[in-house]
């Protein structure tokens, strides 16, 4: 299979989840064997590469720098291009995060599909494993492990302890259709993580419009009152399955595929395509991420 990168150049333009900073992003072409990079246009020609090394902060979602220059919540476009088998591409934006739009990679790989990709004349070259790699966390009891492959797939199983959510799985391989089955599934929250939250004054650019909320606990009338107004949405409510009324699932384990999703765009940072099968349980972004460095230190 040859490289591939994108036919045009797209842009997106939307608030960012945790810094509540408007940012214009555009996603475009890139040449041969240049991988995928960021461009913080706004501070000129400064980039950062889409690998593992230049992570630096892991809280809430996944952060790149290069200096003082930084991008955060990078893991969903980085998804998006790995799910629609993007080798090369540019990402230019002018502010600090990318944009949340609906909390999914949706707006993404639709436009992508749109046009189709571009081929490039160079082979794609599969990063391989030379041997399985495991880490785990003890606290939380999460863990996740790289291991050698004929091909590339991932499977993850998510366990919050929710009798709402109860225990999710998700899997996804390279010949699957990520566009349908992964990228439209939204980020989610529950609700007394809002609250402390929208308190703390951490998601600045969140609502309801970006994310699965999950009832966990009983909530009063006033609460969803104050809830609706902070958000300035209508009357907002709980659904008999324990989810606020704000959005329709896509799917009954919707949580657990955009764990997937998430997980997808983390370990992208491995610095392009593995043949390698990925297995998770209760993954995160630090975990992720730590996963990616402990590859690359394998190539070094």
């Amino acid at each position: 299979m040859n490289q591939h990168t994108l036919r045009n150049t797209y842009t997106f333009e939307g608030k960012g989840l945790h810094t509540g900073t408007v940012s214009r992003m555009t996603v475009g072409p890139a040449p041969e064997n240049s991988g995928v990079r960021f461009r913080r246009s706004d501070l000129g020609d400064v980039y950062i590469d889409a690998v593992a090394g230049n992570v630096s902060n892991t809280a809430r979602s996944t952060t790149l720098s290069n200096g003082t220059a930084e991008v955060h919540t990078v893991e969903h476009i980085l998804s998006a291009l790995t799910g629609m088998g993007i080798d090369n591409a540019l990402i230019e934006i002018d502010n600090v995060e990318v944009p949340i739009l609906d909390g999914s990679a949706r707006f993404y790989v639709e436009a992508f599909a749109k046009d189709g990709l571009q081929e490039q004349a160079a082979e794609r070259v599969y990063m391989t494993v030379p041997e399985t790699i495991e880490l785990k966390d003890e606290k939380t009891g999460s863990w996740v492990r790289i291991e050698p492959a004929d091909s590339l797939s991932y499977e993850v199983t998510v366990d919050f302890g929710s009798k709402v959510l109860g225990v999710q799985s998700a899997a996804w391989n390279e010949g699957a259709d990520y566009a349908k089955e992964i990228g439209v599934c939204r980020t989610f929250v529950f609700f007394h993580e809002i609250e402390f939250l929208f308190a703390n004054n951490l998601i600045k650019g969140g609502d309801v419009d970006n994310a699965i909320v999950i009832v966990e606990h009983p909530v009063s009338d006033g609460q969803l009152q104050r809830m609706s107004a902070s958000l300035g949405k209508p009357a907002l409510k709980v659904e008999s399955n324990g989810y606020l009324n704000n959005l329709q699932l896509h799917f009954e384990n919707e949580c657990g595929r955009h764990k997937l999703l998430d997980l997808i765009g983390d370990i992208r940072l491995c610095g392009g395509f593995l043949n390698a099968k990925i297995t998770a349980y209760k993954p995160g972004h630090t975990i992720n991420t730590n996963l990616a460095k402990a590859f690359r230190k394998t190539l070094a």
